[in-house]
C-alpha cells in the first residue's frame, strides 16, 4: 500500500510545473522508515537517495520484508540508527548490515550512541537529542546533494 501512495506521490510530482522532474529523494521515521526502503526498491529508477531513521522492520521472516528487494536498489541508502531501540533491536540492525554488505547497494548504517527511538524529533520530550538530531539532517543533506 505505501508503495501505492509513492506511484502517486511521483505522478502528481511529475505533473507540477514547479518540481524539477527526474530523481527523487526520500526519508521515513519509524514505520516509514521501512516505506523509504521499500520504495527505493520499488522506484530504483527514481529514487535516487533514499533514508530510513530508526526504521522498524527493516529485516524480518515476512514474505514482504523489505530487505528481499534491496537487490533492485540502484541508488544510495543510509539507516540511521538508535542505540536504544525496542522498535528496531541491535540484532536486527546488525543482520540487515551484514546483509546489505554482501550487495552492491551503496548504503550506510550508522549507530547514534546513546540515543532512543524517536530521537529526532523536538517535541518528543526526554527522547529528543539534539547533536544527533542535527547530525541525522547534516547525513540526510549530504546524501541528497551527492545523489540528486
Amino acid at each position: 500500500m505505501a508503495c501505492a501512495d509513492v506511484s502517486e506521490l511521483i505522478k502528481f510530482s511529475d505533473s507540477d510545473n514547479a518540481a524539477r522532474g527526474g530523481k527523487i529523494g526520500c526519508v521515513g521515521y519509524c514505520m516509514s522508515g521501512t516505506f523509504a526502503f521499500a520504495a527505493a526498491a520499488a522506484f530504483s529508477d527514481r529514487i535516487a537517495a533514499s533514508a530510513s531513521m530508526h526504521g522498524v522492520r527493516l529485516m524480518t521472516d515476512a514474505q514482504d520484508s523489505p530487505h528481499l528487494d534491496a537487490h533492485k536498489i540502484k541508488g544510495e541508502m543510509y539507516f540511521g540508527c538508535a542505540e536504544t531501540d525496542s522498535y528496531a533491536p541491535t540484532e536486527m540492525v546488525d543482520a540487515l548490515s551484514a546483509y546489505l554488505a554482501k550487495t552492491e547497494i551503496k548504503a550506510r548504517v550508522e549507530w547514534y550512541p546513546g540515543t532512543q527511538h524517536g530521537f529526532v524529533f523536538p517535541k518528543r520530550e526526554g527522547l529528543y537529542d539534539k547533536p544527533a538530531a542535527e547530525r541525522h539532517w547534516e547525513r540526510l543533506f549530504a546524501m541528497y546533494r551527492r545523489c540528486l
